[in-house]
């Protein structure tokens, strides 16, 4: 017997609240400099990495492979997880962001890139001091932390809008 006050298990999914979901990869060449890439669809800098497809089964781990091979020619297992920031929206859902360590390119690595030209327009290697400059707010605290965490050890960093929590 069905009850006919209670909404069927898919109405009840749809009018559950949204929260985007995107992964990325931290590649630093031998001098400590960041990857960074130039999407085309916006102004700015960014880490290659980009939405998870969710709806497809795909894990963050997963998405930060497909992106990185997507956006910069590169097929790479994503090292450890460094970190994960909430970062809420205003015109947009909330954005729950993975970063996962990359490692580090070697010059004959560097020479592989080949950008995904549908979305990017270049790339270039930041060192630390200047990333700010290219990675504004909660994007350019996600970087700087997972850096730390790679330089100085420790967890992985849970982050709010760019800011450590917990």
């Amino acid at each position: 017997m069905t009850t006919p006050d209670l909404p069927d298990y898919a109405t009840y999914i749809a009018g559950l609240p949204r929260v985007l979901a995107g992964a990325a990869t931290l590649f630093r060449d031998e001098r400590g400099r960041v990857l960074l890439v130039e999407p085309n669809y916006r102004d700015g800098w960014t880490l290659p990495g980009g939405t998870i497809e969710s709806d497809t089964g795909e894990s963050p781990r997963q998405g930060a492979r497909r992106e990185t091979l997507e956006e910069i020619g590169l097929d790479r297992e994503p090292g450890r997880l460094l970190a994960v920031d909430w970062v809420p929206g205003t015109a947009r859902p909330p954005l729950v962001a993975y970063v996962y360590d990359g490692g580090v390119l070697a010059a004959e690595d560097l020479k592989a890139i080949r950008l995904q030209e549908e979305e990017l327009l270049s790339w270039r290697l930041v060192a630390r001091d200047d990333l700010a400059a290219h990675l504004p707010g909660s994007l350019g605290r996600r970087v700087l932390t997972a850096l730390d965490v790679l330089t100085r050890g420790g967890d992985t960093a849970e982050l709010e809008n760019g800011h450590r929590v917990g």
